[in-house]
């Protein structure tokens, strides 16, 4: 080791320098030995005659058959996609009308348990009116009157004939009530006709709409889903017949 100023210079170790000499020539041997080893060697085969027993027409010949079987295939494959790709669509359009036709049946039947419950409703609250009526015209007849007829003779003829008048405008009283009565009925059950088919014509009217409806909206539905139709598949078909068996 020796100092010089700024600087400090170390003598090299001459027995360490002569050792790493040492391995690394041993290496480089070792490598050109190896590579000595791995030496592709060189092929000696007995000339033979290659192509096996065709011609090269026929060589030829069958290259071109097995281009166009491939064309052919991948055409099949092809159609086949389509085909699926079609069945998978109508599959689904066909599930799509199951549950709109099967939500249409269910609204439908909600509305009939409303019709059925409303005129039921209806009949009752008729039946209520009616009663109602009823009872508040015999209210309203001329009551009887409450003050005591003095004692007559009941043999005497003028007290028969009074009580006798008496009796026959009860009668004919209760017969115009009867009668009344019955009209009464009669034009309920009139009214309650009327209104009955007047509501069976709208409900049959609205269920038309609505099926009008549903079908207009899965008849969409379904052109939607086929925009191409069968006639671009025959002209992609035509096109495709037309260029697969050119070289």
């Amino acid at each position: 080791m020796r100092f010089g100023g700024a600087y400090t210079l170390i003598a090299p170790n001459k027995d360490r320098r002569e050792q790493i000499q040492r391995i690394a020539e041993e290496e480089l041997e070792n490598l050109k030995k190896w590579k000595e080893q791995q030496r592709a060697k060189s092929v000696h085969l007995v000339p033979t005659q290659l192509g096996g027993c065709q011609s090269e027409t026929q060589v030829r010949q069958k290259q071109q058959l097995q281009l166009m079987q491939s064309k052919y295939q991948q055409k099949l494959k092809r159609e086949e996609a389509v085909r699926l790709k079609k069945e998978t669509q109508g599959a689904e359009i066909q599930k799509m009308k199951a549950i709109q036709r099967e939500k249409s049946n269910k609204l439908e039947e909600k509305k009939r348990l409303q019709e059925n419950l409303r005129r039921e409703a209806f009949r009752e609250h008729q039946q209520l009116k009616t009663a109602e009526f009823l009872s508040r015209l015999e209210t309203e007849r001329p009551n009887r009157r409450t003050c005591q007829i003095p004692l007559r003779d009941p043999h005497s003829s003028t007290w028969a004939r009074n009580q006798a008048y008496k009796a026959s405008l009860k009668e004919e009283e209760n017969q115009k009530l009867q009668k009344m009565k019955e009209e009464q009925h009669l034009k309920s059950e009139l009214l309650e006709f009327k209104r009955q088919q007047q509501a069976e014509g709208k409900t049959k009217t609205h269920q038309a709409e609505q099926r009008r409806v549903n079908n207009a909206f899965l008849d969409r539905l379904q052109g939607k889903s086929q925009p191409g139709g069968l006639g671009n598949f025959g002209g992609d078909w035509n096109m495709n017949s037309g260029n697969s068996w050119d070289m």
